[in-house]
């Protein structure tokens, strides 16, 4: 059934008034939760810094440093998607936040001279909400969908359809008189990002063409991405002070972004605007983040293992509490980093530090104390 933009727009409005479904869009990120205060948080910062961070993405493959296999892969699937003259097949990219999905979405929208619609999972609570969006689609646009794996049930469902076949199943009225309308949709190209893979359903998941897997970036590339961005912002580095912020930026280029706007700050206060790497170091100093890119909390977690417990196994709610944190915010927020970089260990008595983490705080490890050894992710 072919209807026309206006229609649709007319059947959305019955649908809503029959069954009380409010239609509304999100076109920001909105929803993903507040902000986190922390320096080296990965998490996308607010208010001004959120636009400035926005001029630094990437706009083509070309410009996009690092994941080299993910971007050869899009690559090939962007242009062979061109050479048939259709839409890209739906993406769906996942990772840790800050590592670049975003921009991916953006990068597909350019490469194929596509419009980008920009939404996230938690904005899309009614079925009605995606019904409006997808309606609104021109032939070709990308669609993206951060944080996917929690959109609604409802709305994943009608998603399906859409996905699969274009079309679009609308229920207006209630009881015996409901009747079901199949809408035609434009060609699209649903982008997703998660960073929880495992909660993405399968039926979801298994509807994607190409899945991408970002990991987090080396120190070269961590480099060229500050030297890149130093260039968009007009400050003054050179290679060395882009080492130093690269080497503390936890593998993610938005904390990388982060702490170079935090030095450019150092430098036009304290100094003469240029940043070389003892600005940087002093810089990074001063806001507390260290030769690996522990904040203060992440130290605070250390000590607590080390020095007030000697090294002996804690439970995760006594850990919390020494350090004053929430249980959730020491299992999401911070252990994870700790546990890539072989600091600590999880086992069925509890957290224990390894002996890099005594190392890290410059102590020894108790007379007689067994001490678990860890392999870093950084590190073979």
């Amino acid at each position: 059934m072919l209807v026309s933009p206006r229609a649709r727009r007319e059947v959305l409005a019955t649908a809503d008034d029959a069954d009380g479904v409010g239609v509304g869009v999100g076109d920001g990120l909105g929803g993903a939760g507040d902000p986190d205060a922390r320096l080296v948080a990965p998490v996308a910062a607010g208010g001004g810094e959120e636009v400035e961070e926005a001029g630094l993405r990437p706009r083509s493959l070309t410009e996009f440093v690092g994941q080299a296999q993910l971007v050869e892969h899009l690559g090939i699937v962007i242009e062979a998607a061109r050479l048939r003259q259709q839409p890209v097949d739906h993406i769906l990219f996942a990772g840790p936040p800050g590592l670049g999905k975003t921009s991916l979405a953006g990068i597909v929208a350019t490469e194929m001279g596509a419009g980008l619609r920009i939404t996230s999972g938690p904005v899309l609570t009614r079925a009605g909400d995606l019904a409006a969006l997808l309606t609104d689609l021109q032939d070709g646009d990308v669609l993206f969908i951060d944080e996917i794996h929690r959109l609604h049930r409802s709305v994943e469902e009608m998603l399906y359809s859409a996905m699969e076949d274009a079309k679009l199943d609308i229920l207006i009225g209630k009881g015996p008189t409901a009747r079901s309308i199949r809408l035609d949709l434009p060609r699209f190209t649903l982008v997703g990002a998660t960073t929880r893979t495992g909660l993405v359903s399968g039926p979801l998941r298994d509807r994607f063409g190409f899945v991408g897997r970002l990991d987090l970036y080396a120190p070269a590339d961590l480099q060229a991405i500050v030297l890149r961005s130093a260039r968009i912002l007009h400050v003054d580095i050179d290679a060395e002070g882009a080492t130093r912020i690269a080497e503390r930026s936890r593998g993610t280029p938005r904390v990388a972004n982060r702490l170079l706007r935090r030095v450019r700050d150092v430098a036009e206060v304290r100094g003469n605007g240029a940043v070389n790497g003892v600005t940087a170091a002093q810089g990074l100093d001063l806001f507390g983040v260290d030769e690996l890119g522990l904040d203060k909390v992440d130290r605070a977690i250390l000590e607590t293992l080390c020095v007030r417990f000697g090294g002996q196994p804690i439970g995760l709610t006594t850990l919390a509490q020494c350090v004053g944190e929430e249980t959730d915010t020491i299992e999401d927020a911070y252990e994870p980093y700790l546990l890539q970089c072989g600091l600590i260990l999880r086992t069925s008595r509890g957290r224990i530090p390894t002996p890099r983490a005594w190392a890290h705080l410059g102590r020894t490890p108790p007379a007689g104390l067994a001490v678990a050894e860890a392999p870093t992710l950084f590190e073979p």
